[in-house]
């Protein structure tokens, strides 16, 4: 059949329904009841303490999916659907309970209402993203594993693929749980790192630090990169999903303070998706548009943007690197 102009139109509306699905999927933990073999509805409705005929109709959705399938005693999960339990390699079950989060919800579903006065209406209801998540730890605990596991193929990405030899002390600023930071220094056993956080986020940093085996190596520092004089030294610093949750002057800011911090010969690597200079389609602009909901002054950026950013930071642009899952490093030096 020959498509239709109303057809991505369609395809748009519906997909809030298959995400809906998805999402009570994951936060009913339907793939870990169904991984050691199949269930009936009634049975699986039993294990989630949920309405037997509305867990039903949501499986025949999930089937058309391809997330469960069904057979004679019921139905079964996939391998797709098992990326949806906790202990899975690659699992996303943090990424579809974070976005199925009553305000992250709300919020995406207030877009229009944002565009229109240009303030977030997340941020209207709820204030800062971060201040959001130091009120309600449940939902700061699904967006700490949500980063931690997006930050996987980041890590090991820019560990291979960015020459850190001959590189003494490297300081991931925002680094979170360190897994980035962790795998760079797996990879280069004579570089030493520094994991500079918030107090609330290093405690599980120093503990993921410790499971690697890297304490003797990583020193973790509580602070703001927005204090000047407040970032460690370093010869690298890694600056990463961090500059797209700020506006223009406020990463000015951070970067700055940065090259203040930094030797003549230090470098910056900014990990963040990097949007194309025209409108080609990107999965990028997809994030784009929750930056805009979420944080309202955080964006995702072109390369022409990150390099006005750096200049008026007293840096350069030197070059970028591609990492998997869409990701670049912007590497910045001291101008």
């Amino acid at each position: 059949m020959t498509a239709q102009p109303a057809d991505a139109v369609w395809d748009a509306i519906y997909g809030i329904s298959r995400f809906a699905a998805l999402s009570t999927m994951a936060e009913l933990d339907f793939a870990a009841h169904l991984r050691d073999g199949p269930l009936s509805a009634d049975q699986l409705a039993a294990r989630c303490d949920a309405h037997p005929l509305s867990v039903r109709r949501v499986l025949r959705e999930l089937a058309g999916m391809g997330f469960v399938r069904s057979v004679p005693e019921g139905y079964e999960v996939t391998e797709a659907g098992l990326l949806l339990t906790d202990d899975s390699p690659g699992s996303l079950r943090s990424a579809i309970r974070l976005v199925g989060e009553e305000a992250y919800w709300n919020g995406m579903g207030k877009l229009p209402k944002t565009v229109k006065s240009g303030v977030s209406a997340f941020r209207e209801l709820h204030g800062p993203v971060y201040k959001y998540l130091g009120a309600n730890p449940e939902a700061a605990v699904v967006f700490d594993d949500y980063m931690t596991r997006r930050a996987i193929p980041f890590a090991s990405g820019l560990a291979d693929h960015y020459d850190f030899t001959g590189v003494e002390r490297v300081v991931d600023v925002g680094g979170g749980r360190g897994h980035i930071l962790t795998a760079v220094l797996a990879a280069h056993p004579g570089t030493r790192g520094v994991l500079f956080d918030l107090d609330r986020v290093i405690p599980s940093g120093r503990e993921a630090i410790a499971a690697a085996g890297l304490a003797d190596r990583c020193e973790c520092v509580v602070g703001d990169f927005f204090v000047p004089d407040g970032i460690p030294a370093g010869d690298v610093y890694i600056l990463a999903n961090v500059i797209h949750n700020w506006n223009d002057d406020d990463s000015v800011r951070i970067l700055s303070n940065i090259r203040a911090a930094m030797p003549s010969t230090g470098k910056i690597l900014i990990v963040e998706i990097v949007l194309p200079d025209d409108d080609s389609p990107h999965v990028g602009l997809d994030g784009d548009m929750r930056m805009l909901a979420l944080i309202g002054d955080g964006m995702e950026r072109t390369r022409t943007e990150y390099q006005t950013l750096l200049e008026k930071s007293g840096l350069a642009l030197s070059k970028i690197v591609e990492l998997p899952a869409w990701a670049s490093a912007v590497v910045a030096t001291p101008i």
